[in-house]
C-alpha cells in the first residue's frame, strides 16, 4: 500500500513539474496589432528618427504593423489641446509639471526601472526631473539643457573670456561683437540670479516667485537692470535672437556668444581649430564681478495620455530614447546624452560644449518655472536691448515684469 501511494505521488509530482514547464514553454502571444502614431519632430533629426523607427518595426515586425506621422512640434499646442498634440512629444523638464497637473502625461510602467537605471538611478538629477509622487511620467533625453559661452580662439585666450569687460573691449577693438539673445528671460536670468535674485514656483508650483524688482538687497535689481544697460550699449556687443547666432558669426560679425549645445557643430565647422567654449564669464555689477548664472534642465519624451495606443507609444518613446539613438542625436546636434553609457562614451566627453556645460555646472540651475515668466522678461529685455528708449524709470520696468511674471498658473 504505502508503494503504491508513492508510486501515485510520484505521478502527480511528475505530472505538475511537466504541466509547470509546459506553460513556461508556451507563453501568451501578443496579438497582433496595427497602429499608427504621431511622433513630435523635435525628438531627434527627421532622418535619424525615420531610421530608428524603421529598426523599432523591424524588430518587432512579428507584433505590430506600424504607421506614423511626424509632426511639427511647433503644431503641438500639448497643454490647450492634448487630444490633438502627438502621442509622443519632447519637453523642457520645466514643461512638466503643468502637463502632469493637467493629466496629460501618461505614467511610464513598462520597463521603469530599466529606465531609471539608465540615467544613473532613481536618486540622479535625471530621473527626479522625469518623476512625481514616485511615478516616472517621461524617458529623460538630454542633459545640460544650458548656455554656456562660445568664442573664436583667433581673438580671444582662455583668460580673456573670464570677464565679459574683457569680452565686449575685444571685440569692439576688433570690429566684432559679442551676442547674447536678451529677448529671452531663459538668458536674463543668468544676470539677475548670478546678483542673487531669485525665479522659481512657489510651493504649490501654482504661480512663479520673482523679485527681480527687489530693492531691499545685496544686488537690487534696478543695478542688475543699469548693467543690462551698460553691456547693451556698448560698441561691442549686438543684440540677436539665438536662432541668429550662426548666422552672423558665419559672416565673421561675431567672434564669441551665449547659447547651448545645439549650435555646436555649426560653429565647430565655421571656426574650425578656433572654435572653443567656456562658461559664462564674470559682468560687472556695483562695482563687482559677479558671476553669470544659467538654467540646466533636460529634454524628456513624454507619451500623450489621450494616445489611442498606449503600449506601443511607450515601447517605442522608450527605444527612440535608447543608447543609440542619444548618441546619434548628440552627433547630429550635439545636445549631451541623459543615459549614462551614452554621456561616458569617448565622442560626448571630449566635446568642447560638454565640457563647458560641466564647468558651468556650479553656476547652473534646473529651469522650474511657469509660462507667464516668458512674455514678461522679454518685453523687459527688448526694452534694454533697445537701449529703454522711453527712458522709462527703471523700478517701474521692473515692477511690471515681476507683476506679469507672478500670474498663477491656470489648470483644469
Amino acid at each position: 500500500m504505502k508503494k503504491y501511494l508513492s508510486m501515485i505521488l510520484s505521478v502527480a509530482l511528475f505530472a505538475s513539474m511537466t504541466a509547470g514547464c509546459t506553460k513556461e514553454e508556451q507563453p501568451v502571444q501578443e496579438e497582433f496589432e496595427n497602429v499608427h502614431l504621431t511622433i513630435a519632430s523635435d525628438l531627434a533629426p527627421e532622418d535619424i528618427l525615420v531610421e530608428q523607427i524603421t529598426k523599432f518595426q523591424e524588430l518587432n515586425a512579428d507584433k505590430v504593423n506600424l504607421n506614423y506621422t511626424i509632426k511639427d512640434q511647433q503644431e503641438d499646442n500639448i497643454l490647450k489641446n492634448p487630444r490633438q498634440a502627438s502621442d509622443i512629444f519632447c519637453i523642457a523638464n520645466d514643461q512638466l509639471d503643468e502637463l502632469y497637473q493637467n493629466g496629460i502625461l501618461l505614467e511610464i510602467t513598462e520597463d521603469k526601472d530599466a529606465v531609471i537605471a539608465s540615467v544613473g538611478g532613481e536618486q540622479t538629477t535625471a530621473a527626479q526631473t522625469s518623476m512625481r509622487d514616485g511615478k516616472l511620467y517621461g524617458y529623460p533625453l538630454s542633459s545640460g539643457n544650458g548656455y554656456f559661452l562660445y568664442y573664436n580662439k583667433a581673438y580671444f585666450s582662455e583668460s580673456d573670456v573670464a570677464s565679459l569687460d574683457n569680452i565686449l573691449e575685444i571685440a569692439s577693438g576688433n570690429h566684432k561683437k559679442f551676442t547674447m539673445d536678451f529677448s529671452s528671460g531663459w538668458y536674463l536670468f543668468s544676470f539677475f540670479k548670478g546678483a542673487g535674485l531669485n525665479l522659481e514656483y512657489n510651493e504649490e508650483k501654482a504661480a512663479n516667485l520673482c523679485n527681480w524688482n527687489a530693492t531691499n538687497t545685496e544686488h537690487t535689481g534696478v543695478s542688475v537692470a543699469e548693467s543690462l544697460l551698460n553691456i547693451a550699449g556698448h560698441d561691442g556687443f549686438a543684440y540677436y535672437p539665438n536662432s541668429e547666432f550662426v548666422e552672423h558669426a558665419s559672416a565673421d560679425e561675431v567672434i564669441a556668444g551665449v547659447s547651448g549645445q545645439w549650435h555646436a557643430e555649426e560653429l565647430a565647422s565655421i571656426w574650425g581649430d578656433n572654435y572653443a567654449a567656456a562658461k559664462l564669464p564674470t559682468y560687472t555689477l556695483d562695482g563687482e564681478q559677479v558671476q553669470m548664472a544659467s538654467f540646466t534642465g533636460y529634454r524628456i519624451v513624454c507619451v500623450n495620455s489621450y494616445t489611442e495606443n498606449a503600449k506601443w507609444a511607450s515601447r517605442l518613446a522608450e527605444y527612440l530614447t535608447n543608447e543609440e539613438t542619444q548618441l546619434k542625436r548628440f552627433e547630429a546636434v550635439g545636445q549631451c546624452p541623459a543615459n549614462i553609457s551614452a554621456a561616458n562614451s569617448d565622442q560626448v566627453k571630449t566635446s568642447p560644449a560638454v565640457a563647458a556645460t560641466a564647468e558651468q555646472a556650479p553656476y547652473a540651475y534646473i529651469q522650474h518655472v511657469a509660462d507667464p515668466f516668458w512674455d514678461a522678461s522679454s518685453q523687459l529685455g527688448l526694452t534694454i536691448a533697445e537701449g529703454n528708449p522711453d527712458n522709462e524709470n527703471l523700478q517701474n520696468l521692473l515692477d511690471r515684469m515681476v507683476g506679469k511674471t507672478i500670474v498663477p498658473v491656470r489648470t483644469k
